[in-house]
């Protein structure tokens, strides 16, 4: 009859794969759960359980916090984040550090802003120092030539005979330090010099081009080093007077 075919019976030993359950779980060949692959997949979540933390809430108590905040490596006091400076200037702030322990940065955190100060900050007050000592030098030559007019004109005067009678690099070393531009007030002012007066500590002859060598010396414009200023000044002093 029409309804015989449906009711065939099942073959022996066929089973349906129950639903929901992965492919990689069963096996299409014997129609039997591979028990085997189900208990691996089971251990290995369960040790991934183990070592997850619960993310604690605003009421979570104290040592669940702790917990949480160990396992992302926050140290439990602020001095004890371990940071490389990367600048000469820029040293640990235990005010900063322990702000950013208190949000719960992370040791990498806390390192990439103490890298960012250094990238971004650092630059920016050296601006500032450099803008602070040259508007200081501009001061000082302003009072020493009487007066912002004077100044005007004796700047220009000077920029035009040391460009015109100095190497370069010796011109924007004496023009950047204002002891470098009296210096070169001075020699325009004596014009050629004396041939022929003492010689200079170095054994030198004593000349404007030996003075203008020795003012190019990083330990003239750039350490200024006490005595060995003074030592050009006695030089300028014997070679034109004081």
């Amino acid at each position: 009859m029409y309804y015989e075919d449906s009711l065939e019976p099942t073959p022996t030993g066929a089973t349906a794969k129950p639903e929901g359950l992965p492919d990689k779980f069963w096996d299409p060949e014997t129609q039997t759960v591979r028990t085997d692959a189900l208990v691996r997949g089971y251990l290995r979540l369960e040790r991934r359980l183990h070592r997850m933390v619960a993310v604690p809430g605003p009421d979570s108590p104290a040592d669940e916090v702790a917990q949480f905040r160990r396992a992302l490596g926050i140290p439990d006091r602020p001095e004890h984040y371990p940071l490389t400076l990367r600048h000469p200037h820029i040293g640990v702030d235990p005010e900063v550090n322990h702000r950013l322990h208190c949000a719960g940065c992370t040791p990498d955190q806390v390192q990439l802003i103490y890298d960012l100060a250094v990238e971004k900050l650092a630059p920016v007050a050296e601006q500032i120092r450099r803008d602070y000592q040259q508007q200081r030098g501009l001061d000082r030559l302003r009072e020493h030539f009487g007066g912002d007019a004077r100044w005007a004109e004796t700047a220009r005067q000077v920029a035009a005979w040391g460009k015109a009678n100095l190497d370069p690099e010796v011109f924007h070393a004496l023009a950047s330090v204002p002891e470098g531009v009296v210096a070169m007030h001075r020699m325009m002012a004596g014009g050629e010099p004396l041939m022929g007066r003492a010689p200079v500590a170095n054994d030198e002859p004593l000349s404007e081009a030996a003075l203008k060598k020795m003012m190019a010396d990083p330990r003239y414009w750039k350490k200024k080093d006490p005595a060995f200023i003074d030592k050009v000044s006695s030089g300028f002093r014997r070679l034109y007077g004081e």
